[in-house]
């Protein structure tokens, strides 16, 4: 039963890194997100398959259990995610403005170049 929970578990990383691992912004920032994306798949195998080894790496970091490590992991994995999260939601709202002027600039009313009603 346990190495069904582990293939279950390490498929469930492997589907959630190529997920992630689509989309990016430019070249360099997409290669870095994929590797990093990487290390976590392969990281997160590893400690599935030997998690007295996560314990052990956690004891090397002077943190007391493996699961400490992980919860670390994620807090700091958490507020990176929120501070990319609010970049991207920053750029957006700039495109967005800026947008928005030009819609307004093209669709405003242009007073030289209506015909005029003059009556001579």
């Amino acid at each position: 039963m346990l190495i069904l929970i582990q293939i279950l578990l390490v498929l469930a990383v492997v589907l959630v890194s190529l997920v992630l691992m689509r989309g990016g912004s430019n070249a360099r920032h997409l290669a870095i997100r994929r590797i990093m994306l990487m290390l976590f798949a392969v990281t997160a195998a590893l400690s599935i398959f030997f998690p007295n080894l996560l314990s052990t790496v956690a004891t090397w970091f002077g943190i007391g259990r493996g699961t400490d490590l992980v919860l670390y992991a994620l807090i700091v994995s958490f507020l990176v995610f929120m501070a990319t999260t609010y970049q991207r939601h920053r750029q957006m709202e700039v495109s967005i403005t800026k947008l928005a002027r030009r819609i307004a600039l093209d669709e405003a009313r242009k007073p030289w170049t209506e015909p005029t009603n003059s009556t001579d």
